[in-house]
């Protein structure tokens, strides 16, 4: 076949069909020349042709003429065929790469990861939480970015009684709050029994929060005294279990201190500071305080209360109150400490109490023993509150 000078070299239906036919590139075959047109011999050989993306091929139009030495047909085909096979190559390679921008990712992979660390302080009962950061967090806003922050909240129990949560950070996918969280009150029993939920939330001033992602560690992972480092992918929000067992449900926590000054010739209570308490009011909350008695109390006189801590399911009182008596006589003595929610225009409500005493038992009766032996010195326990009333004196 011959071609003109400036005239556009044309493929025929049949060539187009020898190509469509074939899925994915073309294997160099020797006859597949004789389908195409040949350069001139007169003609300097051109770029070899390459493929489109529907696999037909362009043709390549020869702008200049020039003379020289005559071209081996056979050396032509042995070009062509170099370049279907580098073509099937480069075809090839870019099959082998993935499609980011095509890739239909697994949720895990695009909520993003949690760096944070815990540690379970045995002697004070204190679990302190260390939220460092996140990185690569879910977009949740219009402008492609999130405003975060981290709630926490101990599994089982209720929700806003052991919540604590970090500050918003505006406008970021990769926040860095740096930030502390404590839970007070945490026992080697919780450490066995009880799993840390983490959550990651988007703030918005107009609507809803939106959750993106969490993480739960069961608490007995960590060994006490024992700084422990995680760096966790965020998953979609699990189900709660809301069948658990209703006798592990708790009314709170309660520190006491207990002190027998022999200088005064009495005993020093102190009312540090409450923890998870049981939410009373509508909203969610309570507004505790907490009363003392020493029975028996014949005269009626042994009653102390604290202040009012508002809308708060862990207050902190650091209240002291005295009792004037015999040290020989504490042995028959026994001290209820009761927590309530105030209410104004009804009754208060009761959210739980503890008695101290020989007629104790468990942390309670020790706490107790300890005061008796050690004169002097404080002693401070955390003590579980129970939902039964001890006594009809407690009627508010």
């Amino acid at each position: 076949m011959t071609q003109r000078k400036g005239e556009k070299t044309t493929i025929s239906i049949q060539e187009h069909m020898a190509i469509d036919v074939c899925p994915g590139p073309i294997q160099p075959i020797k006859q597949i020349s004789d389908y195409f047109p040949r350069y001139p011999r007169g003609l300097p050989p051109t770029a070899p042709p390459a493929l489109s993306r529907a696999g037909s091929l362009r043709s390549t139009s020869i702008s200049q003429k020039s003379e020289g030495p005559a071209v081996d047909p056979k050396r032509d085909e042995d070009d062509l065929d170099q370049a279907f096979g580098a073509t099937a190559l480069v075809a090839s390679k870019k099959e082998e790469e993935p499609d980011v921008e095509g890739y239909d990712s697994d949720d895990s992979t695009t909520l993003g990861t949690l760096d944070f660390s815990l540690l379970y302080d045995q002697e004070n009962n204190a679990l302190h939480c260390t939220i460092n950061k996140a990185k690569g967090l879910k977009p949740m806003d219009h402008n492609g970015l999130s405003d975060p922050y981290v709630k926490l909240h101990l599994l089982p129990g209720a929700s806003k009684a052991n919540k604590l949560r970090t500050k918003t950070l505006r406008n970021t996918l990769n926040p860095v709050w740096s930030e502390t969280l404590t839970y007070y009150g945490i026992t080697d029993e919780d450490m066995v029994r009880k799993t840390l939920r983490i959550s990651v939330c988007d703030e918005d001033k107009f609507r809803h929060n939106e959750f993106i992602g969490e993480t739960r560690i069961p608490l007995k992972k960590l060994k006490p005294n024992q700084t422990k480092n995680f760096s966790n992918c965020l998953e979609k929000q699990l189900p709660i279990d809301k069948t658990d067992d209703k006798s592990l449900e708790e009314r709170g926590r309660i520190m006491i201190s207990l002190k027998y000054s022999s200088q005064k010739c009495g005993l020093v209570v102190g009312i540090i500071r409450c923890a998870h308490l049981a939410a009373m009011d509508a909203n969610g909350f309570s507004d505790p305080y907490v009363k003392t008695y020493l029975k028996p109390d014949e005269n009626k006189k042994s009653k102390h209360k604290t202040a009012v801590k508002k809308k708060t399911l862990n207050p902190e009182f650091n209240e002291e109150f005295f009792y004037e008596i015999k040290y020989a006589d504490l042995s028959k003595k026994t001290l209820e400490v009761t927590v309530w929610d105030y209410d104004i225009g009804k009754s208060n409500d009761f959210i739980g109490g503890v008695s101290l005493g020989i007629n104790a038992n468990g942390e309670r009766l020790k706490h107790w023993f300890d005061c008796l032996k050690n004169k002097d010195k404080k002693i401070e326990r955390w003590h579980t509150l129970t939902n039964e009333l001890p006594g009809s004196g407690y009627n508010d």
